[in-house]
């Protein structure tokens, strides 16, 4: 089966694990719309079939207008990859509501929106793929994040409702949980680390490289393969998992 043609949804899809998902996508042939907050983001990155809209994947109605937007310009959804978030930790004790709400309202919400809304056009053709960017957070506790993994666990559960929900249709849903990924979050990631444990930069980032059990940062390109894997005819069969790409079990 050939992806030439097929219209492709990839939230957060300006930089990181987004961006090189959607990069894949195009070169497979698909129309692609990626959606972020950032404009400038999202006009770099938009070349040959990949073409950018801005989304804030919180605002319901702003979900909404953009998909349409995306389906009237460029056919029903086939492909979704809700990969918008974020990830912070703080510990429980320092959580406010507003840290809450505004992790709960990306991650969670977000992905829900912008699945609900794919559907709606995905569920008029024959042929469909959900795909979740989940985390390894949403497998496991991570230390020191309670609300981000609170989240990541969220999704994990709608992806595998949904996939009970279809079961038998043409359509699958599937969550991609990666460890530690070589991308700006990371690097965010690592000043905060310092920061908050008066650690240097180095010291930082080899704590998160040795939270991955092959003791490296995962880059992109892997989440990608991944992605390319399950729009593909060699997993149709594949429906409801979560899939690690951490280095080793967890």
């Amino acid at each position: 089966m050939s992806l030439a043609g097929k219209h492709a949804l990839v939230t957060g899809g300006g930089s990181g694990i987004g961006l090189d998902i959607a990069r894949m996508l195009s070169a497979e042939g698909c129309l692609v719309t990626i959606t972020g907050r950032r404009q400038t983001a999202l006009d770099a990155a938009a070349a040959g079939s990949i073409h950018g809209m801005t989304m804030d994947v919180r605002d319901e109605e702003d979900v909404i207008s953009t998909i349409a937007a995306a389906v009237e310009a460029r056919g029903p959804l086939q492909i979704c990859v809700a990969n918008a978030g974020i990830a912070e930790g703080r510990a429980l004790h320092k959580t406010d509501l507003k840290f809450w709400r505004n992790m709960m309202a990306t991650n969670l919400d977000g992905a829900f929106l912008t699945i609900r809304e794919s559907l709606t056009s995905m569920r008029q053709t024959d042929w469909g793929r959900v795909i979740a960017i989940s985390s390894i957070a949403g497998l496991r506790g991570l230390q020191g994040a309670s609300c981000y993994t609170a989240s990541k666990h969220g999704l994990v559960g709608l992806i595998r409702a949904l996939s009970e929900d279809y079961l038998g249709k043409p359509f699958t849903f599937n969550a991609v949980c990666p460890a530690y990924v070589d991308t700006p979050i990371v690097t965010r990631n690592t000043l905060s680390i310092a920061e908050r444990a008066g650690v240097s930069e180095a010291e930082a980032q080899a704590i998160m490289v040795s939270a991955n059990r092959h003791n490296r940062l995962i880059s992109p390109q892997e989440v990608s393969s991944a992605v390319k894997w399950l729009v593909s005819p060699a997993s149709e069969s594949v429906n409801g998992q979560a899939i690690e790409i951490a280095g080793g079990q967890m």
